[in-house]
């Protein structure tokens, strides 16, 4: 589009969402990715910021549209705007506090009771540098990624360890899906079905990402 400035020159807009416990980590790993480049206006009202960052994926313009909200009870009465038109998730807790890796399944529960069944979500233990306060074994964390059928990384936004690698992850499994679901629809009706470009894109259908994420699971 003639009118587009380069920085909005995308094929495709997907919205991921961090959630987690207060203290986790979430907004320094939101940081860490984007390279602080914040957009705050709608902080004060509903406890909420999101910052964008664009990454190639197969000759692909991604962006990535990634919301962060403080993880603390009085902001419950935002979750559904906050989870409405979410496709990828980084569900996020501190190897360092076991309480915060008991909380994963609550969080987890109000996922996917806000979004579809398809989102791609991936368990993050983060604070991974601080190795000798570890609370919660990288084996426990593995374990349970498996049983759900999550995607699972340890990170340490303070060191910038696995931050890109667990982003980047979640946004090229998205697109997999949704240019698979593309090619399917243009194999039916024809080349209007592919999204248009800035399309942003919700994912559907049940059973076009169960056997990406037991494929994906915890590799690295």
């Amino acid at each position: 589009m003639a009118g587009y400035r380069a920085e909005d020159d995308y094929d495709y807009l997907f919205k991921v969402v961090l959630i987690g416990d207060s203290g986790v980590g979430k907004s320094n790993l939101l940081s860490r990715f984007t390279r602080n480049e914040f957009s705050l206006e709608s902080k004060s009202t509903i406890g909420v910021e999101f910052a964008t960052r664009s990454l190639n994926v197969d000759g692909k313009v991604i962006k990535a549209q990634i919301w962060d909200t403080a993880g603390q009870e009085r902001y419950r009465a935002i979750t559904s705007a906050y989870y409405r038109g979410a496709v990828g998730a980084l569900l996020v807790y501190d190897v360092t506090r076991q309480a915060t890796f008991e909380n994963v399944e609550r969080w987890l529960k109000e996922l996917r009771d806000h979004t579809d069944p398809n989102i791609v979500v991936m368990l993050i233990g983060n604070k991974s540098d601080l190795r000798h306060l570890v609370a919660v074994s990288t084996e426990d964390g593995k374990s349970f990624a498996e049983r759900e059928s999550l995607y699972f990384m340890e990170t340490s936004a303070l060191e910038s360890t696995n931050v890109e690698n667990a982003f980047a992850e979640v946004l090229t499994q998205i697109y997999r899906i949704v240019s698979k679901k593309a090619v399917d629809a243009s194999e039916d009706v024809g080349p209007t079905a592919l999204p248009s470009k800035g399309e942003k894109i919700n994912i559907g259908g049940k059973d076009d990402v169960s056997a990406l994420k037991r494929i994906g699971c915890c590799s690295n």
